[in-house]
């Protein structure tokens, strides 16, 4: 990344870029091209070689085998071996890409994520205008797999970093771990580890002819056990070899290693790129015990929950009364035409172009209390959806050249109330655009809170009119 590279931003390709290359399983040529999207659009594959070009996106809820690496499907659109891809796109802070593939598995390459990290800067990262959402995990969640003895847990972070431990009980690997604290260090301390192996699963795997786009090039194979002559020959022949040999470290005499814990590192690299399949930025510390991709996609898959359920609170203003108002009542009066007993509006504590919060202090002596109810006072709803009205205004108006304007309402939609507001309660009024003003025509998405809990919602459609 750039020193540039703003993260609160979504960023996509700068242009088109290809890539060729067997997959490590089903040992068939894919031709590969990533290509850039519109905001939002997140992670897609495209089987490109299938009727009606079938769209697989980047989601844990999608996966369907990760026995091997990590598969997508979507009906007969199968997408293998995502993971590589996945945390390059990461590491490099690409949010939104449309990979074209005329085959059912990613190239494998050298087995790391350099090639794709080349292709991305190739390509270049262009910055959008969209604002990128982080989603903060607020407690700590846990995975546990007693079978793989797998431990994950994400912790609350103020950015989002990954820490893996790896311990097979073997004597060549001991235990090791890796740690990423930032992702601007992913391109050259992770993306560069290659996948590794045992010997006894690569043979199991040669035996039942599961590495058709094997090369002795794209994987760390770890001896762990006692290898004949005879064994020796095979392999030779399987990777088109004169020769092979175990080095002193019990490591096949195929590549050096890049790091001394590159396995543990290769491990973080599957963990960010599995995790990418959570369809959201996270900020969280990810540590990782023995990790695989079958947890890793069940930990997405928790994390998706938890963000899901919590998402609503993602977006609600923190109100501290202690901070200087944007307006207070005078000012507010200045702007708007509305006066005692029907100004709902106190103060105004947050302001863009785009968004407004209000705050309203709901006290007993409220004139409305006398009739509504007695001895069970509840601010009625509609002065509720007035209250968001007179804050949107303010909005409008904001927005305006100079000179003085009303603001009425044309419609009302999809109005829901939530919670009863009482006495004693403060009204947290949040309007925001939900499409540019045009013509005079303001439509606003509107949020009314007290503390964390939703009250009520509703979208308003107002006409913003010039005073003569």
């Amino acid at each position: 990344m750039n020193v540039n590279f703003n993260p609160d931003k979504q960023h996509t390709l700068a242009s088109e870029v290809s890539i060729s290359g067997t997959g490590l399983h089903t040992g068939i040529l894919v031709d590969m091209t990533m290509k850039p999207a519109n905001p939002g659009f997140g992670i897609q594959f495209q089987r490109i070689d299938l009727p009606n070009q079938p769209l697989v996106k980047a989601d844990c809820d999608l996966v369907t085998d990760t026995s091997r690496g990590t598969t997508l499907q979507v009906g007969d659109a199968k997408v293998s071996t995502v993971e590589h891809v996945l945390a390059a796109l990461v590491g490099m802070g690409v949010d939104n890409v449309l990979i074209g593939l005329n085959g059912p598995e990613i190239p494998i390459v050298d087995g790391s994520s350099v090639p794709f990290i080349e292709l991305i800067e190739e390509a270049g990262v262009l910055e959008q205008e969209a604002a990128k959402s982080w989603y903060s995990i607020d407690e700590n969640i846990f995975h546990y797999d007693e079978v793989k003895r797998v431990e994950m847990v994400a912790l609350p972070s103020i950015d989002y970093l990954v820490t893996t431990l790896i311990d097979f009980n073997s004597p060549v690997l001991g235990t090791q771990h890796a740690g990423l604290k930032k992702m601007s260090d992913f391109k050259t301390e992770i993306a560069p580890c290659r996948t590794f192996c045992f010997l006894h699963e690569l043979e199991m795997l040669l035996e039942h002819n599961l590495v058709k786009g094997g090369d002795i090039n794209n994987a760390i194979v770890v001896v762990d056990k006692p290898v004949t002559d005879e064994e020796m020959e095979r392999l030779a022949k399987a990777f088109g070899r004169a020769k092979v040999e175990v080095k002193s470290e019990g490591y096949l005499n195929n590549l050096e290693l890049r790091f001394a814990n590159e396995p543990a590192r290769h491990k973080l690299l599957d963990v960010v790129g599995d995790l990418a399949l959570i369809g959201y930025p996270i900020k969280a510390h990810i540590i990782a015990n023995r990790p695989g991709h079958s947890s890793n996609v069940e930990f997405a898959k928790r994390i998706k929950q938890y963000i899901k359920k919590n998402k609503h609170t993602r977006d609600i203003p923190i109100y501290d009364p202690n901070r200087e108002p944007v307006y207070t009542q005078q000012q507010i009066e200045k702007t708007l035409p509305h006066r005692f007993p029907f100004i709902l509006v106190d103060k105004i504590i947050e302001l863009s172009d785009t968004h407004i919060v209000g705050i309203k202090n709901v006290t007993f002596n409220e004139y409305f209390f006398q009739g509504h109810f007695p001895g069970n006072p509840v601010m009625p709803g509609v002065l509720q959806i007035e209250a968001l009205a007179q804050t949107g205004g303010l909005l409008c108006i904001n927005t305006m050249p100079d000179g003085q304007y009303d603001t009425y309402f044309l419609k009302i939609e999809n109005c829901k109330f939530k919670q009863k507001v009482v006495p004693g309660d403060t009204l947290i009024l949040k309007m925001e655009l939900i499409e540019p003003i045009r013509r005079g025509i303001c439509v606003m998405r509107g949020s009314v809170y007290v503390g964390n809990k939703l009250c009520t919602e509703a979208d308003l459609t107002a006409q913003l009119v010039k005073r003569n």
